[in-house]
């Protein structure tokens, strides 16, 4: 039996919200009448709920079943959310299958999903899979790569900005430091937060906890725009 399993088996009253936003790849344009089909990540051959997206590109908000509220607010070895497959399709864009959306208790989960329109309506259409990790807090990950606190201050390659700026995207290098291999993405600053919060915090913690550790985030980010050391992987 899985994790959801035994979280449904062992609390069946507690329940979490989801909504989908759905939008063109190009120019974040709003799908209408979008189909989103919802099922058990454990059981994807199992149709939870069929919703439509409106002129807005949204889905009503609907009650999915969650794990008990204690297993995300107390230190627990038991997962917290339960997890769901998502299918979409509209006509005249590639269909999207995301698998683990999450799910928590008495809180909304809005799902965003953003679809490619099909330049030649192929006879077979080919599907884009996004797949969700485990959450920070429950998975199992690498150690964060450790780092002096006090950086040398006179070597070449170091950037330091004259003055504070909110940047409009930041650049995330996907691999290790010293891989000059892996690919660099631009992301939009406020995306970048929003991701790492998600990815970080669960959302049934106290309003003020969240607070707390999004401006911890925040001001880890801006550090490293205020202080980018290029010297091993510029």
């Amino acid at each position: 039996m899985s994790d959801m399993d035994i979280n449904k088996a062992e609390s069946p009253a507690y329940s979490g919200n989801l909504t989908l936003n759905v939008t063109s790849s190009l120019g974040f344009i709003p799908i209408n009448n979008a189909t989103i089909t919802i099922s058990y990540s454990g059981a994807p051959d199992t149709v939870v709920q069929t919703l439509n997206t409106n002129e807005s590109g949204n889905t009503e908000t609907i009650a999915l079943p969650a794990p008990n509220l204690s297993y995300s607010t107390q230190i627990s070895d038991v997962q917290p959310y339960s997890e769901y497959n998502i299918s979409v399709t509209a006509p005249g864009y590639e269909p999207v299958f995301i698998s683990g959306t999450e799910i928590l208790p008495d809180v909304t989960a809005v799902q965003p999903v953003s679809m490619n329109p099909l330049e030649v309506e192929p006879p077979g259409e080919t599907e884009e899979d996004i797949v969700i990790p485990d959450h920070t807090l429950y998975g199992e990950y690498p150690p964060k790569i450790p780092e002096d606190e006090i950086k040398p201050m006179d070597e070449s390659g170091e950037i330091v900005l004259s003055r504070v700026v909110i940047p409009e995207y930041v650049i995330v290098h996907d691999g290790l430091p010293q891989d000059s291999s892996a690919p660099n993405y631009y992301v939009r600053y406020t995306d970048y937060i929003k991701n790492v919060v998600s990815s970080e915090i669960y959302a049934t913690w106290p309003e003020n906890t969240i607070y707390a550790n999004t401006l911890a985030i925040m001001s880890f980010t801006l550090n490293r725009v205020y202080t980018e050391w290029y010297r091993n992987h510029h």
